[in-house]
């Protein structure tokens, strides 16, 4: 699975430049703009390597440092405009792994990354024979098994099927009826609803597992279409 970065700046042009550059490295990214955000993302996903900002309301970068070196070894990069050697050292000695200075150069923040992980011993896990991967889904054939960042999806197995059957097939263009029969292996006359509804719920489950439309964009937003 790609890498799971989390993102905690204030300044959302500065997350948002960040995540342009690592996404276009292959990475999965959640993002947060103040440090009691950060804890609750970190509660709810797994991350393998977190950017935050040292001024923050609520929680700064600092603090945060030091709440997440209390449960976790991830990786930590440090940002932040302030240049003393001073502002650095505690930086480092709160708990962060590397320390850069605003502004930054963006490719020089993916090399600094790429080192933090590999001296991490992350490796990206291979994808399972006969399995699909979108982004930040995974969907295994073989088990059954759909998760989002690592973490399981629960689909029934009607859900699962018209899920593979999509996920197979990116870009073409399904009628209710042609889904109705790949996945239920009977006729399709009068079907639209039944579809619609199983399509309705998976919908639904893939957005709440990250709690944001952000992989139904992903998923549906590649060119799956159904014919009402």
């Amino acid at each position: 699975m790609p890498a799971t970065i989390l993102i905690v700046d204030d300044d959302k042009e500065i997350a948002e430049l960040i995540e342009v550059y690592l996404r276009n490295e292959g990475y999965a990214l959640l993002k947060a703009h103040d440090g009691v955000e950060a804890l609750e993302k970190l509660k709810r996903h797994p991350v393998d390597l977190m950017i935050q900002d040292i001024m923050m309301p609520k929680m700064d970068g600092m603090e945060l440092c030091k709440r997440v070196r209390q449960e976790s070894r991830i990786p930590i990069l440090m940002l932040s405009a302030k240049v003393e050697d001073m502002d650095k050292i505690l930086g480092l000695m709160t708990g962060a792994d590397d320390y850069m200075i605003k502004p930054f150069n963006p490719l020089e923040l993916t090399a600094r990354v790429k080192a933090l992980l590999r001296r991490a011993g992350y490796q990206q896990q291979a994808v399972p024979e006969g399995a699909i991967r979108i982004g930040d889904l995974l969907i295994d054939r073989e088990s059954h098994a759909v998760k989002v960042r690592g973490i399981d999806v629960k689909l029934t197995a009607i859900e699962f099927d018209i899920l593979y059957l999509l996920a197979g097939n990116r870009g073409r263009v399904f009628s209710s009826e042609e889904i109705f029969e790949r996945v239920w292996n009977e006729a399709g006359m009068g079907s639209n609803k039944t579809v619609m509804v199983h399509i309705s719920h998976l919908r639904e489950k893939l957005g709440a597992a990250l709690q944001t439309g952000d992989l139904i964009q992903t998923v549906w937003g590649v060119g799956y279409k159904i014919e009402k």
